[in-house]
């Protein structure tokens, strides 16, 4: 199976979001419905305060497992796995790519590539179910 971007599975599809752009390591389980099974995020603040910014080798710190076991699934019950494909810190989104898509390639299951801040302005669309059109101020860095 090759492991390209595809098209995201729609319906009740089970897929697993891996963000590691930056300081902040995330894992969550999502359908293709819209619906949160997991959110995990792994808060690293105080962890690069001694250092005065974020250090990507800290800020890899896997999540994966605490969601899996939140949503009360396996790697088995998943349709795809998503991970943030850049912009970001290269060390953290090295990381999770590569995480992603060795579950991927393990499971025979779809990869897909998620731009961090694409994923910021379509958020609103997951969260709080607003439709298009609408208008939004993305501020990054």
């Amino acid at each position: 199976m090759a492991l390209e971007e595809q098209t995201a599975p729609s319906g009740t599809a089970l897929v697993l979001g891996i963000e590691t752009s930056c300081d902040e390591t995330a894992a969550a389980i999502v359908d293709g419905a819209g619906t949160v099974h997991a959110n995990v995020v792994f808060s690293q603040i105080e962890d690069h305060a001694p250092f005065g910014g974020v250090v990507p080798e800290i800020a890899a710190q896997p999540v994966i497992a605490r969601a899996l076991k939140e949503a009360g699934l396996g790697f088995g019950d998943l349709d795809a796995v998503a991970a943030t494909g850049g912009p970001g810190l290269i060390g953290g989104v090295l990381v999770g790519t590569m995480t992603a898509k060795a579950i991927a390639m393990a499971r025979g299951i779809p990869y897909l590539a998620v731009n961090h801040l694409e994923a910021h302005a379509l958020t609103a669309r997951l969260t709080d179910k607003v439709s298009f059109p609408y208008l939004l101020l993305l501020v990054s860095g």
